[in-house]
């Protein structure tokens, strides 16, 4: 039995796109860093169909401001946002990924850099484009790309999230 649009409310139409849909873009998107860009604009056309479903909107409207009136990032971003959501989880509780992203900490004789009270990631080198995908290497270069007071920030988890979401937010503008 097919349920059209016009059966549901928008709150029933944003739980079903949320469960079929935004679940599944948001499912181990850490794996899509440096995905080639057709396959991301092939994500991108399932999300702006889903915003457009919600919003009951037209197939040839503009988009962006129904992502933005959603509060929806867009793909790229959303890997963003789960990058760096990540590597706010990195520390003595997680070892693994503390090993593989360590903090900038040079020592040139006696002198400390500035750099070392920056907040940001040491980052790996790497000679090809799979390389960067590692996480070793996403990580730190996404987290070094936010503003220092995010990245400096002493904020709980949740707060730290809700800022990184509105200051990519203001990217897209």
């Amino acid at each position: 039995m097919y349920v059209t649009r016009s059966c549901l409310t928008t709150d029933t139409a944003k739980t079903l796109i949320h469960a079929f849909v935004s679940s599944r873009l948001d499912y181990c998107n850490l794996l899509l860093v440096g995905i080639a860009d057709y396959v991301i604009q092939k994500l991108q056309r399932v999300q702006n169909t889903a915003a457009r479903m919600i919003t009951g909107t037209r197939k040839f409207n503009h988009v962006t401001s129904i992502l933005q009136e959603l509060h929806w990032l867009l793909v790229t971003l959303r890997i963003q946002y789960k990058i760096a959501g990540q590597q706010m989880s990195v520390g003595p509780s997680n070892p693994y990924l503390a090993k593989l992203c360590r903090p900038v900490i040079h020592l040139t004789g006696h002198q400390h850099l500035r750099s070392a009270a920056s907040g940001k990631l040491d980052m790996q080198r790497t000679a090809t484009a799979i390389g960067r995908r590692n996480f070793a290497v996403s990580s730190p270069e996404t987290w070094n790309s936010l503003p220092a007071e995010l990245r400096l920030s002493t904020l709980s988890t949740a707060t730290f999230a809700r800022c990184l979401k509105v200051h990519l937010f203001f990217i897209t503008e």
